[in-house]
């Protein structure tokens, strides 16, 4: 095999709150990571004479992208250097909390193990993942799933959301070491394993106890943030939420057409999304 074509997906975060503060460094969090699977950047890795690395943004094209740093954590372990070419095609806008740069980097981990046949484990990826960062074990399977600890721990859940999602991005940029710096950890009043069930996440969008204990500091800073999320909310979201550190909110739709005008009352500059309801199948 000489070369692999991916798609990294984006993710959204239900729920998302920041437990507590880690001896590491780190923070211990409890969240519910859902792909965004028809929303993705496309990446192509093929062997080649020398290394290189291009992108369709060309502002990523350095050795702090992710996937760069992917590639050398495991020439580092590995011993080796990977003489190849990377072209990554970017759709998920980055500083956005949809996981862009993290499942850039985990489809780098999927795709050098197996073009070089390295036979690193899932645990093992899992553990390499983390020296990149706390969402991209998530991106290794890109399963819905429960996470806690820094967002390693993860508890997979077999739960189709039939909603029509709407991404809106008001284009501000949210440094998730700033975001972290402002949060005041404290304990979840939220039974992930509760809510997050097939049977139980209409009641549980709808009990108004999921929160993203981001908001608050991110609303102090970005008020349009706030008031992007109010009027998805005006305009007939079942749920909206910020994802991640933001700035991305996101809203649930019943119907398509329904998505359609709350996305066209929104400014024609923000970045705008609607994620199908089948989209995890495909």
């Amino acid at each position: 095999m000489k070369r692999i074509e991916i798609k990294a997906p984006a993710k959204i975060n239900i729920g998302l709150n920041i437990v507590s503060k880690r001896d590491d460094g780190y923070h211990n969090l409890e969240t519910f990571f859902y792909p965004i699977h028809d929303l993705y950047d496309y990446i192509t890795f093929e062997k080649a004479d020398k290394f290189s690395f291009t992108c369709t943004d060309a502002s990523l094209e350095n050795e702090s992208n992710l996937i760069v740093k992917a590639l050398r954590i495991l020439e580092d372990i590995k011993k080796t250097h990977f003489n190849i070419a990377i072209h990554c095609e970017k759709h998920i806008p980055m500083g956005a909390g949809l996981g862009g740069g993290s499942s850039d980097a985990a489809a780098a981990l999927i795709s050098l193990n197996e073009l070089y046949q390295l036979n690193l484990k899932y645990e093992e990826l899992v553990t390499i993942s983390l020296l990149i960062g706390s969402d991209v074990p998530f991106f290794l399977k890109s399963k819905p799933a429960i996470g806690r600890g820094r967002g390693e721990i993860l508890t997979h859940v077999d739960l189709e959301i039939n909603k029509f999602i709407l991404l809106i991005n008001p284009n501000i940029h949210i440094s998730t070491k700033e975001a972290f710096s402002r949060i005041k950890p404290e304990p979840s009043n939220i039974d992930y394993s509760k809510y997050f069930t097939p049977a139980s996440f209409q009641s549980g969008i709808k009990s108004g106890n999921i929160r993203n204990d981001f908001e608050a500091s991110v609303f102090e800073f970005h008020p349009e943030i706030k008031e992007l999320k109010e009027r998805l909310i005006a305009n007939g979201a079942e749920f909206a939420l910020m994802s991640g550190s933001g700035s991305t909110v996101y809203a649930l739709f019943s119907s398509s057409e329904e998505a359609i005008i709350a996305r066209d009352l929104l400014p024609d500059g923000y970045f705008k999304f609607i994620s199908r309801p089948d989209s995890y199948f495909h």
